[in-house]
């Protein structure tokens, strides 16, 4: 089954996740290595697949679209009052739900203190 991790920090986690700071070589990284590497590297290992994922930019260039009727509202920023936001996401496929809670678990962002939302994804 396919699921979706949501990745979640406060703001000053996701502001200070810059570009510069995955390629810090440490423990499980190799030079110029991204910090979730070892993380897809052990979900590979136990039979995980990584379908897809990617980190967003953060929330000052976010734009929130509404329709109402007929009329198009367009803001600039998410529309949500929360500390937290959504600093990316990555698509795996697992055997079940545990292991799907699993592989969040051990999410670098759910290492250092943020959390990680799993969805599965609906079938069509």
């Amino acid at each position: 089954m396919r699921y979706m991790l949501l990745i979640w920090g406060h703001g000053s986690d996701v502001d200070g996740a810059t570009e510069a700071e995955p390629q810090i070589s440490a423990g499980g990284l190799e030079d110029g290595e991204p910090c979730w590497a070892p993380w897809a590297r052990e979900m590979q290992a136990r039979g995980v697949i990584l379908h897809d994922g990617a980190q967003l930019l953060g929330p000052e260039a976010a734009t929130t679209v509404r329709s109402s009727g007929p009329e198009v509202l367009v803001a600039d920023g998410p529309f949500a009052e929360t500390k937290e936001q959504i600093a990316g996401y990555d698509v795996i496929e697992c055997a079940d739900l545990d292991e799907a809670i699993y592989a969040a678990s051990r999410h670098p962002v759910a290492l250092k203190g943020g959390a990680v939302e799993v969805r599965p994804l609906a079938t069509t």
